[in-house]
């Protein structure tokens, strides 16, 4: 049996990316007002294009924004541009 899939992350762009951190962090209430930036990156070891930088965190709101951009970067991989 192939379990290739599990492993698979969704491609989806820059702006795509952006789009959903952004719904991801405005549905929690410690974390909507936490600014951020996306930027491509080298591909690492875990196999990540892409990484966010948490700005302006309210300290109460350190963990919970963390965990919300660690599992959309578990789930997306960046797609290049053509």
């Amino acid at each position: 049996m192939d379990f290739d899939y599990l492993n698979s992350k969704t491609a989806a762009s820059l702006d795509e990316i952006r789009v959903r951190v952004a719904h991801a962090l405005a549905r929690h209430p410690l974390c909507r007002n936490v600014r951020f930036d996306i930027l491509s990156v080298p591909r690492t070891r875990r196999g990540g294009n892409w990484t966010v930088t948490l700005q302006s965190v309210e300290p109460r709101a350190v963990w919970e924004a963390s965990e919300i951009v660690a599992d959309i970067q578990d789930a997306y991989d960046l797609t290049l541009a053509a």
